[in-house]
């Protein structure tokens, strides 16, 4: 367990950063522009810090913990793009085959986005997790 919770503490603020540079700042009028009015002005904060805790917990238990079993980078960075793969494409395909007007360009930037986010945090936790080591 102390080595999953340390993995976290590597995961979590390489995730928020990643994910918050990606969001408030580049990405943000892109967003912006696809969403329109279906975009809140404030952020729920319980909701998102919900989905970062939940998903980078997910992000070191199923991609970074076993990498660093078999001392695997490329499996580090294989299974975070997977399940980036997967788990972006849970919200925006769902959106997708369910809400009108969902915009097809912002689910495929979305879902890029997704696999390379997923992918990057873990190829870094698992590159920190050996240098720390």
């Amino acid at each position: 367990m102390g080595m999953i919770l340390k993995l976290f503490g590597i995961a979590m603020p390489t995730f928020l950063v990643l994910d918050l540079i990606w969001l408030g700042v580049l990405a943000r009028p892109f967003y912006q522009a696809q969403l329109g009015p279906m975009m809140k002005e404030d952020v729920n904060w319980v909701a998102a810090f919900a989905f970062y805790v939940i998903y980078v917990v997910g992000i070191v238990i199923l991609a970074v913990w076993p990498a660093v079993e078999k001392g695997s980078f490329l499996h580090a960075v294989s299974l975070g793009a997977l399940l980036g793969l997967v788990a972006y494409a849970a919200f925006d395909l769902t959106g997708l085959a369910t809400l009108e007007g969902f915009p097809r360009t912002m689910a495929l930037v979305d879902l890029v986005w997704g696999t390379v986010l997923t992918g990057s945090v873990s190829a870094i936790t698992y590159q920190v997790w050996f240098l720390l080591k």
